[in-house]
């Protein structure tokens, strides 16, 4: 049995316009990501190999495209086009889960932030 190991990526920050209201969309806000990924990193270790793992600077570069390359009325959604391309792209990555926070969510109240998390796996 494979080993399942994590490497995270956590509080990476965008500027994306995602939301329901019209404000949102037009004006835009703060998105904070944490990425979790489940992998088997024992070759990497017995390597120090970059080649054997999980290039986390090329997962961000994926979170900052899919984060601001299009608008999404849900976090939800964005989270779960995030995990769909990670699973997509880094074939070493068994399992992800994406928490997506929203800061000052335009709710009547006080609220630091809305958070989702979802978990997809191979």
């Amino acid at each position: 049995m494979q080993n399942l190991d994590i490497i995270r990526i956590n509080n990476a920050s965008f500027y994306a316009y995602h939301g329901v209201e019209q404000d949102e969309q037009n004006l835009g806000g703060k998105f904070e990501v944490d990425v979790e990924l489940g992998c088997d990193i024992s070759e990497a270790e017995s390597n120090d190999s970059l080649k054997k793992t999980v290039d986390y600077e090329k997962v961000y570069a994926l979170l900052h495209r899919v984060v601001t390359e299009k608008k999404y009325f849900l976090i939800e959604s964005l989270a779960n086009h995030i995990a769909a391309n990670i699973l997509e792209t880094f074939l070493q990555v068994r399992s992800v889960v994406v928490k997506i926070r929203k800061p000052h969510p335009p709710v009547k109240g006080v609220v630091d932030f809305v958070e989702v998390e979802i978990k997809r796996m191979r």
